[in-house]
């Protein structure tokens, strides 16, 4: 018996309350994990678990076993991350999901420099601005921006992302420039469908106000609201880093840019806190360190 592989299913049981929950997660068959399981019981001397229809819940040398195999499992974490802190050498494939604007305007820049710092580190982009579920679509890394996220997901900060209200010049020339926030109720304004809430926030100096707008069009995403707004369709909400390039060529101009808009959060969600693959983790916090510290990404914020 594997009795590494054992203890990370008996954790994998515990953690996720069922032995069926377990086997999708660790990607077996349902039969696999009850033998893994039986064999823990054997190597225990003991039974592990109560299991009726509708719980689990641990025996006595239940919890001292998983006690001792969640730090057997920290200690083999450990003896690879010191094999791969002197060996620097990083593999593996990681599959990572991204929403088309924050993709082209920055992942794609990013993943460029981390897989030139790791270059036996394969990475399969999945592009799509659907909430997925990581254990079924088999995603190491899910980046998200949100204004925030559900207490369950397990998530790392990465970055900020600022907004900025916007329109093409022949639009203003045509509908004239909001002078106040609540001007925004009588033009057309493209909305993100996704959110649900056409509410836009806004802040000056120390005076906040929000205003329900609305329009003709929306969609679930913000990079066709982008090319819509470029063709003079109304008003919009981008993100900064996908719209930086238009205002700076004059293609589009800032509305009411004198407000501060509520900035959303780059989040970084994967399925386990623990036994992370050393590629997934050095992909995390190189990504922490980018959105930081990148001159590419400061230029566009």
């Amino acid at each position: 018996m594997d009795r590494l592989i054992a203890s990370k299913v008996f954790v994998t049981i515990v953690e996720r309350k069922s032995l069926s929950a377990a086997a999708e997660a660790l990607m077996m068959s349902r039969g696999m994990v009850t033998r893994y399981l039986a064999q823990m019981e054997e190597w225990a001397g003991a039974r592990l678990l109560h299991r009726t229809t509708r719980r689990l819940s641990l025996t006595a040398p239940g919890e001292r076993a998983l006690a001792r195999c969640r730090d057997l499992l920290a200690l083999a974490e450990e003896i690879e991350q010191d094999q791969l802190h002197h060996s620097q050498e990083l593999t593996g494939v990681l599959r990572v999901s991204c929403s088309f604007s924050l993709a082209w305007s920055a992942i794609s820049v990013a993943l460029t420099e981390f897989q030139q710092r790791h270059p036996g580190v394969q990475i399969d982009m999945q592009i799509s601005n659907q909430r997925i579920n990581l254990v079924e679509e088999r995603i190491d890394l899910a980046l998200r921006i949100a204004s925030e996220l559900e207490p369950n997901l397990i998530a790392r900060p990465l970055g900020v992302c600022r907004s900025v209200l916007c329109a093409s010049p022949a639009w203003v020339a045509q509908h004239g420039q909001p002078l106040s926030p609540d001007d925004l109720r009588h033009h057309n304004c493209l909305t993100y469908s996704n959110f649900g809430k056409s509410l836009w926030h806004f802040t000056r100096d120390e005076w906040q106000t929000a205003v329900a707008v609305s329009g003709n069009l929306s969609a679930n995403d913000s990079f066709f609201l982008l090319s819509a707004t470029l063709t003079g369709a109304g008003i919009s909400m981008q993100p900064l880093h996908s719209a930086a390039e238009w205002l700076a060529r004059g293609e589009l101009v800032p509305i009411l840019p004198e407000y501060q808009l509520d900035n959303m959060g780059i989040y970084g969600i994967y399925s386990s806190r623990r036994q992370l693959l050393p590629a997934l983790r050095a992909l995390i916090d190189f990504l922490a360190d980018w959105f930081a510290n990148s001159p590419q990404w400061q230029a566009l914020c």
